[in-house]
């Protein structure tokens, strides 16, 4: 390796590079701490997006974003601007076409079953990869090795932590009553508030077939501990009266 060539690979990691790569971490990090809290909300509320998918999109926002306040240590700061005698060039206009075209190819595994949302969390580790990936095409290599040992730790462990905390998980419901019969909902939602369930507000679909209504709704338990099993509700919603088919499942992401 000859000397221009050492000092171009040197000027990657020089002191002040590797200082502003810390410098990037730190806003990372806050970042993610920031998203986690929005996430733990919503994740309580037992809603679809939870903690590792707020996570990694602000935390993927967020290193997008920073890198733009730092263009003199793009692609090893000074030395490239020495050693080729010209200016790097304006990398923002290829990151816009990234995060667009990345956006679509993470829309892709996004899928909606019933009541079930499923891919968010992979659709936000998609991105999360496409920030990483710009992060070391600039050059910043420690702030991108630092952001896949987050978005890889985030993904591994943050469902632990949503199990610690206290929240309250939701159930996709659906119900086939009887030609003819007429269900009540001030009946539904005294039922089941008596198992520890509320009916998600703005979540009831009714539907109308052959003279038999298909009610469809998201239960979210009171607490953790209050809301009784699958296989529980299943047992109950076998001798209401009224029902002639139904199905349960735990509302994912």
């Amino acid at each position: 390796m000859n000397i221009q060539a050492h000092e171009l690979v040197a000027g990657y990691w020089s002191v002040q590079e590797i200082s502003v790569n810390l410098i990037v971490f730190a806003n990372l990090f806050g970042a993610l701490l920031l998203g986690l809290l929005v996430g733990y909300e919503r994740s309580y509320h037992g809603r679809a997006a939870g903690m590792r998918t707020y996570g990694l999109v602000c935390m993927a926002s967020c290193a997008l974003t920073v890198i733009a306040g730092y263009p003199g240590y793009w692609y090893g700061g000074t030395a490239m601007g020495s050693l080729t005698g010209h200016l790097p060039p304006d990398p923002t206009r290829v990151i816009q076409g990234i995060v667009t075209g990345v956006g679509f190819l993470g829309a892709g595994v996004i899928m909606r079953e019933g009541m079930n949302i499923s891919g968010l969390t992979t659709a936000a580790s998609i991105w999360s990869s496409s920030a990483i990936g710009v992060l070391v095409g600039v050059g910043f290599y420690s702030a991108a090795i630092l952001l896949t040992i987050l978005s890889a730790s985030l993904m591994m462990w943050a469902s632990h932590l949503e199990k610690a905390l206290p929240s309250r998980p939701a159930v996709s419901i659906r119900m086939t009553f009887r030609a003819g019969f007429t269900p009540n909902q001030a009946a539904l939602d005294a039922v089941a508030r008596a198992r520890g369930y509320e009916i998600a507000r703005g979540s009831l679909q009714i539907q109308c077939t052959a003279q038999r209504e298909e009610w469809r709704f998201v239960a979210i338990s009171l607490s953790r501990d209050k809301g009784v099993t699958l296989a529980e509700l299943s047992r109950e919603l076998r001798e209401f009266e009224g029902i002639e088919d139904y199905a349960l499942a735990h509302a994912r992401n």
